[in-house]
């Protein structure tokens, strides 16, 4: 917000600078204003005279002298211009400046932070889209959470977003599962079974053989394995669909792998690339040329079994997508995907669509560690922690923070003794705490008497000297740029460490300043400071999906 205002006069005094013929046009758009990395350099700098310099042959602490004397004058908006270093030119800004940020807060409200850049394109972002052959995993939460966000995020910039579960509903896990539901059913009657080798060993698998014999006793045995595979993937994707919500997670479409195939589409990619002299059969398998597509060799996109790889489904789904008349679209992935992404990719190059309106995130894997020590599991062997047993050990608002505390592509341990604590050592605690105890002052300065200001022009905000309050008044006015950047970025992570430090900011604020004095001046100056900031640690929390608890 600030930021962009200086910029905007950094830009005008560009613009007089090619009128008086000081330099071209040529560095227009190549240059920045950035919060400088060490304390004592000001509030910003730009690099624009080193830009120019080096574009135009001139020497860049010229340049920058004459950029900063056409800040020299009287101004409201900057204090001080100094040049430094090889030709950075810096800005201190005026007090007044800082604490005008709270006017937009006060005035936009719940409102502060969104924008209207995406200009309602189409986006659809699809996440999860996990085989319904079990519970959720943890890797699938982190998914959920992830694609959830992301979609909030975008949502809150403009875009007019689509949330999709791409349900995995063929192919041999599916027969499998079927398998393993029909042997545990067998089993519970004491008939003879052979549970598969490669099967399902959840107890979940018993859980929805015994219900289909509550329901239907022993009438299915003899019946083939797609009854047991259609049964048990509608009592897994329900139980699925319970954990998303208990999560706070929803889509608005699903799409069915199945109807890929009933439709004709896998085969209709498959003739398309064939007609374009991409595919060729080679020991029994059909191949495709992905290496004219920059990859180091071709890809089998069916075995030599007649099954197709994951790779050709993925292709025609993603022609679903483009043909659906999205302007782009998100594929939340775990790390295993990494190998089949560039392929699908190809495929959508070969079939005549731009891939670069295809953004992948790609997520590392989730550790569990309890008493300090990793927790094993295995998903074959159902020897997992499910996200549904996460959800009740520590609750939805705590499975979301900490699954957004690192980077997507940055593998994440999840400390279970950590996420449990009720205590400031629990960074969840700690940034709802912070909305709290904002939440508390309000209350306190009520049941004083003392009244809450309704916005900056009732107070003096002059009164905003210190130091801890000129920094998170720079926070507060870095929010909405923050949410710009994460939207565009897809990195709601930045979300939540925006939220931690000011968290930190704000809790060694209260450990110091009394906001409720016999100062009535500095009392409204500073419940108007207050207010501000629970107005943006809610709409921080609320565009993660996080609740914002106002008391606890």
């Amino acid at each position: 917000m600030i930021k962009s205002q200086l910029k905007e006069r950094v830009d005008g005094c560009f613009k007089d600078g090619i009128v008086q013929g000081f330099w071209t046009s040529a560095a227009a758009d190549k240059y920045t204003v950035e919060v400088p990395k060490h304390e004592g350099q000001g509030d910003f700098s730009t690099n624009l005279a080193l830009v120019v310099a080096g574009m135009e042959k001139q020497n860049p602490k010229a340049v920058a002298a004459k950029l900063a004397d056409m800040f020299s004058g009287e101004d409201d908006f900057v204090a001080k211009v100094e040049v430094a270093g090889p030709g950075f030119v810096n800005f201190f800004l005026r007090d007044r400046v800082w604490s005008s940020v709270l006017i937009p807060v006060h005035e936009q409200g719940e409102q502060f932070g969104l924008a209207a850049i995406g200009g309602r394109q189409k986006v659809m972002v699809e996440y999860v889209s996990a085989n319904p052959t079990g519970p959720l995993s943890i890797g699938h939460g982190r998914n959920a959470i992830l694609g959830d966000s992301i979609a909030r995020l975008l949502e809150a910039v403009g875009y007019d977003v689509t949330r999709e579960y791409y349900f995995n509903d063929a192919g041999r896990q599916m027969r499998v599962l079927g398998a393993s539901t029909r042997a545990r059913y067998l089993e519970l009657l004491g008939l003879e079974s052979d549970f598969p080798e490669d099967g399902y060993q959840g107890d979940y698998i018993y859980d929805i053989a015994r219900n289909i014999i509550d329901e239907l006793g022993d009438s299915l045995k003899d019946a083939d394995v797609e009854v047991f595979r259609d049964r048990s993937q509608a009592a897994i994707f329900a139980d699925i669909n319970t954990t998303l919500d208990n999560m706070g997670v929803r889509f608005d479409s699903y799409f069915n792998e199945h109807t890929l195939y009933e439709k004709g589409l896998v085969d209709a990619v498959v003739d398309d690339l064939r007609t374009k002299d991409l595919i060729y059969e080679k020991d029994g398998a059909t191949w495709f040329r992905t290496t004219e597509f920059g990859q180091e060799q071709d890809r089998v996109i069916i075995k030599s079994t007649g099954e197709p790889t994951y790779r050709l489904p993925d292709i025609a789904y993603h022609r679903e997508k483009f043909r659906r008349g999205f302007t782009w679209m998100v594929n939340v992935f775990g790390a295993d995907h990494i190998a089949t992404v560039p392929d699908v990719m190809a495929g959508i190059r070969a079939l005549g669509f731009d891939d670069s309106k295809v953004r992948v995130v790609l997520h590392q894997f989730v550790t569990i560690t309890r008493e300090g020590k990793q927790v094993k599991m295995s998903t074959r062997k159902a020897t997992f922690i499910t996200v549904d047993e996460l959800l009740d050990e520590v609750g939805a608002d705590v499975l979301r923070f900490f699954f957004l505390m690192r980077k997507a592509d940055s593998q994440l341990e999840f400390d279970l003794d950590l996420a449990k604590k009720q205590s400031q050592e629990n960074p969840v605690y700690y940034v709802q705490y912070a909305f709290a105890r904002l939440c508390s002052i309000e209350r306190q300065a009520r049941e004083k008497g003392v009244e809450v200001p309704a916005g900056p022009a009732s107070v003096s905000l002059d009164q905003l000297k210190e130091v801890e309050e000129y920094e998170l008044l720079k926070v507060i006015g870095d929010y909405p740029a923050l949410i710009a950047a994460a939207a565009e970025d897809l990195a709601p992570h930045r979300i939540i460490f925006y939220l931690m430090n000011m968290a930190g900011l704000f809790h060694s604020y209260y450990n110091k300043h009394k906001v409720i004095s016999d100062d009535a001046e500095l009392t409204a100056a500073r419940l108007c400071f207050c207010h501000g900031l629970k107005t943006v640690f809610r709409n921080g929390l609320h565009v993660v999906g996080l609740n914002a608890p106002e008391t606890m």
